[in-house]
């Protein structure tokens, strides 16, 4: 007994100095599995839809495949035809290595294998020659994958890595590349031959032919009988399917969108984005479509917008990526060029914020010289006295023009630039000038779709998004903010849904406010670039036709070229409820009606400033504001009674003739305020803009910064 005690002593002290040894080696020899972590990155739409993928490092198709992700049968066909005892093992099968080296003793060759799936993980992870060398560190590495893993992520492995003809590893892209679909939809037809593919991948491959890939497959139908797994009478359906001849390309939209996104977010192997895979696909069959009817070499790009949530649902770079001819590679959304006239709408809205003009005011458009600049109109002639709305709805230039000499260039610059959205300047000019007005800058088609977004909400701009919310945003930069009022951004969308159409296009029969389009062309300089940005009540769409290289582009205008695809567009767009801003009824403030309707200094726009800043009211008694300053910063203490608000600003207005009425941030002040002092209590820091109305219509504005004062 004794004897025998020593003796387990002596065999346990030498097990655990094989453990220790074993545990040594593990760690100083852990398994390298850089080829298993080198995958193919794809980007997705919103529904999880394979929009595009990328090859791995060593440009393989090579997706990461975990046991779930497949179907149950492809998985029970595996198993039962590579590894029966897949489940018990250790890495290494006994019964196997015993069986096949019987057999190879008794036939004089190797007639059957003896490796498991987890020593084939382990071949796949480390590639060598097969010699008995090999065979013994795969043995060895099958004992240290079990060690470290469970069997669904040593199967995740083999599922990742297995062969399947040419640069195809990995099941899910031999299911993708052969049958168009996710592997955990596959046939028993299906699953057999995948299971069967990388016995012999080169040889047994479906899109070189040959009747092996069929016995191949059959082969694994009779085992998956034997092994219970179907019935014969479904082995034989199975087996009078066909097998696939060709490869299938792996999806390959929005490619711009997904290099982008993929450069910002390296290391990501999958990407969800805010694309709908449907109208992406159909917006670049479209687009690709009227490019050929274009200019040889002119491109066209489009972009389309969510209201509600301001999620990109298409993203076309070109019109096709690969055509040389019209450097399709180059993403026309991200490229900056001038807007022609798309920003006139902008211009317009901040001067019926500051009240300069209304939409029924009466404005002349005639020859006229600002400075050294005198503008003309596209198509030359001038239209004489129009009303401020027919001006926007015509686009015609002068008043444009007039309406940004008023706001001013550098205040027009300002606010864009405090939304986020940065007008690129002339090197020689370098500052923000009149042409502005007509496309004297640079923008690109995202930064312009971002600005229209704001007539959706109210006038507040917000970021575009491409990826879901929580993810981040990569598309635009704007910061965010307000633009303007919400009774400016109301008159804008009004008068841009009665702007002219396209020849041939009309808005759908009976269709109200929420459903026609609102919509902007322009044609910049040298007809090198035509634009048409619009929206409706639920999207926001912009297009971009012209020549990359910045070349003049034959008859591409606006109206003519753009226009007509926009409209397409929308006719692929679902209908659908959107912010209330733009199908509501007016928002409070706002005047409807005629020209005669309008107080007397709104009636007719004239060349001296009918609206008085503070400091530029130079007759006495005319209206302006005393306090607060247009221009400074009021600090203003905290309300330790109220939950630490902000005290009240007073505000204090001299001139003009009662009663008076203020409104902060185009909204009326409550409570009656009629007087020349009057206060308000602001909910926290922040711009604000202060205006104060007269009876004869006289209207004074300043804009201060409102901050709260440090407490010692």
């Amino acid at each position: 007994m004794r004897a025998m005690g020593r003796a387990g002593a002596v065999a346990l002290a030498a097990g655990l100095v094989l453990l220790a040894v074993a545990a040594g080696l593990d760690r100083a020899f852990p398994p390298d599995l850089t080829r298993y972590h080198d995958r193919s990155a794809e980007v997705a739409d919103r529904n999880g839809v394979v929009l595009r993928a990328f090859t791995a490092g060593d440009d393989a198709w090579r997706f990461a495949v975990t046991p779930d992700a497949v179907a149950p049968l492809y998985r029970a066909m595996l198993v039962a035809y590579e590894d029966k005892r897949f489940a018990v093992h250790p890495g290494v099968d006994p019964l196997a290595v015993v069986r096949a080296a019987g057999q190879a003793l008794w036939h004089g060759k190797v007639v059957s294998g003896a490796s498991t799936l987890t020593m084939q993980a382990a071949r796949l992870l480390e590639p060598r020659p097969r010699t008995v060398a090999a065979k013994l560190i795969e043995m060895a590495r099958a004992l240290q994958l079990e060690w470290r893993f469970t069997k669904d992520e040593i199967l995740a492995i083999y599922l990742t890595l297995a062969p399947f003809g040419g640069n195809l590893e990995g099941v899910r892209a031999a299911s993708l590349a052969y049958f168009g679909k996710e592997p955990r939809h596959l046939t028993p037809a299906e699953a057999a031959l995948l299971v069967a593919l990388p016995q012999s991948p080169t040889r047994l491959r479906p899109d070189r032919g040959g009747d092996g890939v069929r016995r191949a497959r059959d082969k694994v139908l009779d085992r998956a009988v034997g092994a219970g797994l179907l019935t014969a009478a479904a082995a034989e359906a199975a087996a009078a399917a066909p097998v696939p001849s060709a490869r299938r390309p792996f999806p390959f939209l929005a490619p711009h969108l997904a290099e982008r996104l993929r450069a910002t977010r390296p290391g990501e192997e999958r990407i969800v984005t805010t694309l709908d895979a449907g109208l992406q696909e159909t917006a670049e069959g479209l687009l690709h479509r009227l490019a050929e009817g274009l200019d040889p070499r002119a491109g066209v790009a489009a972009l389309v917008v969510d209201n509600a949530t301001r999620e990109v649902r298409a993203y076309v770079g070109s019109g096709g990526y690969f055509d040389e001819r019209r450097n399709g590679m180059v993403d026309m959304v991200q490229a900056v060029r001038s807007p022609g006239s798309t920003l006139k709408p902008f211009i317009y809205a901040m001067a019926f914020d500051r009240l300069i003009v209304h939409p029924m005011t009466v404005i002349a458009d005639v020859p006229r010289r600002f400075g050294g600049y005198a503008p003309e109109n596209f198509g030359g002639g001038f239209a004489g006295e129009v009303t401020v709305g027919e001006a926007l709805q015509r686009s015609l230039n002068v008043p444009a023009v007039a309406l940004l000499d008023r706001v001013g260039p550098l205040g027009f610059d300002a606010a864009l630039r405090a939304v986020g959205v940065t007008l690129r300047f002339d090197r020689r000019v370098g500052r923000p000038t009149l042409p502005i007005a007509l496309g004297g800058v640079g923008l690109t088609l995202e930064e312009l779709v971002t600005l229209y977004g704001a007539f959706s909400h109210g006038g507040g701009v917000a970021p575009l998004r491409t990826l879901p919310a929580g993810a981040g945003s990569s598309a635009g930069t704007a910061d965010g903010g307000p633009l303007m009022g919400e009774s400016a951004a109301w008159y804008v969308a009004r008068v841009l849904r009665g702007a002219p159409r396209p020849p041939g296009y009309a808005d759908p029969e009976g269709a109200g406010d929420a459903r026609r389009i609102a919509f902007k062309t322009g044609t910049s300089y040298g007809y090198r670039d035509a634009w048409a940005i619009g929206f409706t009540d639920s999207h926001t769409a912009g297009v971009w036709v012209g020549r990359p290289d910045g070349t003049p582009c034959l008859r591409c205008v606006g109206l003519e070229t753009a226009a007509p695809v926009l409209f397409r567009l929308f006719d692929l767009l679902p209908d659908g409820a959107g912010p209330a801003a733009v199908a509501a009824r007016p928002p409070p403030g706002v005047i409807t009606g005629t020209t005669a309707d309008l107080p007397p200094v709104l009636r007719r726009f004239a060349d001296a400033p009918a609206v008085a800043r503070h400091g530029a009211a130079e007759a006495a008694g005319r209206l302006r504001i005393a306090f607060p300053v247009d221009g400074s910063v009021v600090s203003l203490g905290r309300d330790r009674g109220e939950a630490g608000r902000l005290a009240a600003l007073p505000l204090r207005a001299e001139g003009g003739r009662r009663p008076l009425r203020w409104l902060i941030n185009d909204r009326p002040l409550g409570g009656g305020d009629w007087r020349r002092g009057a206060s308000w209590r602001p909910d926290g820091a922040g711009f604000v803009d202060v205006k104060v109305l007269d009876a004869d219509g006289n209207v004074s504005t300043a804009t201060v910064f409102v901050a709260a004062r440090s407490e010692d």
